[in-house]
């Protein structure tokens, strides 16, 4: 329903898109195009028969659809989970409209008990880890068989954890100042402007405040 006819979309990463692309799939023949934030989400829409554009090539996007690792009702987010908080972040913001798509579990009233990601240029993941700590952080690099995992974009992601945050907005700018910073997963200066939330009782929106 959120998905406008014959125009190009932005689309997101995660398990729970993976599932939303599955859907899409059944409409693909109204959709132009669609950019996506990570080359597993790429991969999925060209099994769908949807062609996927560049955002260089796409401009601004009508809707950019997503998940989240957390949500408070003020749809402000953390993402960056499966490590694709940086190109989510730029689809997200190329989007003149961003629908984010979550279970229940995922909403909360303070931000911080999913660990931060946090991409860093990979000379820098010393220093800015202790800027972190600075911030009240207990940063961790996240590895996976022994090697630290390497984004899309060939850099590496420390997990925060031990944050509350009161301040997304603050917190996000705080942490995008640090050199070595590529981006932090809040989703708070660009927040969801709804929220499609699944319920025992059925999918209930919650819409951004203006």
């Amino acid at each position: 329903a959120y998905v406008p006819i014959d125009t190009i979309i932005g689309v997101g990463s995660g398990s729970t898109v993976n599932l939303f692309i599955v859907e899409l799939a059944k409409i693909s023949h109204r959709i132009k195009a669609a950019v996506s934030s990570s080359d597993a989400s790429t991969a999925l829409l060209r099994q769908a028969n949807i062609e996927v554009m560049t955002l260089n090539d796409a401009g601004m996007l009508s809707v950019y659809i997503d998940g989240a690792d957390e949500i408070t009702r003020h749809l402000a987010m953390i993402k960056g989970g499966g490590a694709a908080l940086t190109r989510e972040k730029i689809v997200a913001a190329a989007s003149d409209k961003f629908i984010c798509i979550a279970d229940d579990s995922k909403l909360v009233g303070v931000l911080g008990k999913f660990p931060l990601p946090v991409e860093v240029i990979p000379m820098s993941r010393s220093y800015v880890a202790r800027e972190l700590v600075k911030l009240g952080g207990a940063p961790e690099w996240r590895m996976l068989d022994g090697k630290g995992v390497i984004t899309d974009n060939g850099n590496w992601i420390l997990d925060v954890h031990n944050l509350a945050i009161a301040d997304p907005i603050g917190l996000e700018s705080a942490i995008n100042q640090i050199a070595g910073v590529v981006t932090n997963g809040l989703f708070a200066r660009r927040g969801a402007d709804i929220l499609l939330l699944a319920t025992s009782d059925g999918v209930k929106t919650l819409t951004r405040s203006p």
